[in-house]
This record gives C-alpha cells, sequence and structure tokens, in this order.
C-alpha cells in the first residue's frame, strides 16, 4: 500500500511539473517538440524492454486484428493529446490545460456509460451536470468555449477507454503506441518539420530526455494501479493538475479571472461530489465482497 501511494504520488507530481520542460522548447513547433517525443520515447522503451529481457513482448500488437487497431486507437489518441498538451504550454495556455485535467475524469465516467456499459450513481450525474455549469460559465466569460481544456479531457478519457480494453502492460502499451506513430514521426522530422533544427543550440539538447519524461511516469503510474485501489489513485490524481495550475499562475503569470475562479469552484466542487460518490461505491463493494465470503464460510461449516 505505501509503495502504491508512492508510485501514484511520483507519477502525479512528473505529470505536473511537465510543463516546466516543455517551456524548455517554446521556440520550437508543437509538432516538432511532438516528433521527437515520439521518437525518443520508443527509444527508451525499446532500451526498457531489451533490459529486461521482454523484447518479445511487442509483438502482443499483431496477435488480433482487435489487439491492432486497439493499439492503433490508443497511439492517435495520445499523440493528439501529447499535441495539444505541449502547444497548451508553449502558447500561454498552462490554467486551461490545468482545467482539462480537472474534468477529465468525469468526462471518463460518461465514456464509461456509453462504452463499458457502467451505470454512475445519482451523484456522480450530480457532479457531472455542475462540472458542466462551470464549463459553461466560462464559455460565457470569454465568449468562447475553453476548447484546449475540453479536448485534452476528452481525449484522454477515450484514451483510458482504449486502454481498458488492452491486454498490454505499460511498457510494452506504450512501445506499441509508439511503434504505430514512429515512421510519420521520423518522415515529418527528417523532411517536413527541420530534423536536426532541436539540435542546432544547446538549449534544445534536454528533448533527448523525452522518452525519460514521458515513460516513467507512465511506469510509475501503472505500479501504483496494480497495488492501490482506483478509489485511493482517483483521490491522488488532482495533484497533477493542482501542480499544473500553480506553474501558470504563480510562474508563468498567465491570467486567472473572476471567471476562471467561479468556474475552478464549480469543477472542484463537482470533483469533491465524485469523489465521495466514488469512495462510498468502493465501500459498498467491498462491503459486499465481504457478505459474500462470509455466507460462502458459513455454506463450508
Amino acid at each position: 500500500m505505501k509503495a502504491g501511494v508512492g508510485y501514484a504520488i511520483l507519477a502525479y507530481i512528473s505529470w505536473g511539473l511537465l510543463p516546466l520542460y516543455w517551456n524548455l522548447f517554446k521556440g520550437l513547433p508543437a509538432d516538432v517538440v511532438l516528433g521527437h517525443r515520439v521518437v525518443w520515447s520508443f527509444l527508451f522503451v525499446l532500451g526498457l524492454l531489451a533490459w529486461s529481457k521482454r523484447l518479445r513482448e511487442w509483438k502482443w500488437m499483431f496477435r488480433s486484428k482487435r489487439s491492432f487497431f486497439s493499439a492503433f486507437a490508443a497511439s492517435a489518441l495520445i499523440s493528439a493529446n501529447w499535441l495539444l498538451f505541449i502547444y497548451a504550454v508553449n502558447s500561454g495556455h498552462v490554467v486551461e490545460a490545468s482545467l482539462g485535467y480537472y474534468i477529465n475524469p468525469l468526462v471518463s465516467v460518461v465514456l464509461a456509460v456509453f462504452f463499458l456499459g457502467e451505470r454512475p450513481s445519482r451523484m456522480q450525474w450530480a457532479a457531472i451536470a455542475l462540472a458542466a455549469v462551470g464549463v459553461a460559465l466560462l464559455t460565457v466569460s470569454f465568449g468562447k468555449p475553453p476548447w484546449i481544456a475540453l479536448l485534452l479531457a476528452i481525449s484522454f478519457a477515450f484514451y483510458g477507454v482504449a486502454k481498458k480494453k488492452s491486454t498490454a502492460d505499460a511498457a510494452s502499451g506504450l512501445f506499441g503506441e509508439t511503434l504505430v506513430v514512429l515512421p510519420p514521426a521520423v518522415l515529418y522530422l527528417l523532411f517536413a518539420g527541420g530534423g536536426d533544427a532541436p539540435f542546432r543550440s544547446a538549449e534544445a539538447w534536454p528533448l533527448v530526455l523525452a522518452g525519460v519524461a514521458t515513460t516513467l511516469p507512465l511506469l510509475w503510474f501503472a505500479q501504483a494501479a496494480k497495488r492501490l485501489p482506483l478509489s485511493t489513485v482517483g483521490l491522488i490524481q488532482y495533484i497533477s493538475p493542482t501542480i499544473t495550475l500553480a506553474i501558470g499562475v504563480l510562474l508563468f503569470r498567465e491570467p486567472f479571472t473572476s471567471g476562471h475562479a467561479w468556474s475552478f469552484v464549480l469543477i472542484w466542487s463537482a470533483l469533491a461530489i465524485y469523489t465521495i460518490a466514488s469512495l462510498r461505491q468502493a465501500s459498498r463493494k467491498a462491503e459486499k465482497s465481504v457478505h459474500v465470503v462470509n455466507v460462502n464460510e458459513v455454506k463450508n461449516i
């Protein structure tokens, strides 16, 4: 349990601090940074699999059409999410990006209804409605929907659905996902994106660490998910957008207006309701499983 909490905190702190890393490449187009992120992530995971003697596991995505399309869908969704997040950081929309990851769990609940057949409780539906009011308020305040936040939340929620249907673990899954987009990423960097441009100055060399920055938090998260109940992981996940929001406001000096404040208050309230509902649901399931075990023990006696 303690190890699981440690891994989860490491993962979410790392994701929260990522804007500081991507901001180093503010002078580069987001698509060029994405291309390098794909290449270095692929090489880093390849090295990890080789070191742990698990290279054969990459074949999982070719075992069936379902496996391949699962990897393809996950690859497209996470690449879009990465591109949008890098763009958000380097175009002064870090606060909006943090909003996207606050509302992501609530979008995931909606998708779970349609794709996984789950049934949210009344409190969870109330949380979704309250978050929708918060997004609507922000839309009215600024005269346009917060597209970056919405697209980040939706793309990552759909990525979660694709991963739910996949049988691969974190490392082999990410290897398959980066393998799918590796050829277009390499071709783009060589011919369209000015392949050597990121390495013309010493300031851009940290791009080599993009693979580490991408892969390690995913592996830590996978270790946490194995050891912790989903409700506990759900509570810890808010560390990430909170750090990102603080970076956007305090370090990058992005505006945080009264419209932002009221919208965030509504969404934070929605998350509080959602978290309480999820904890209650988890508690009921635990009580039910204990009751079933006790009944079986009585039958055996």
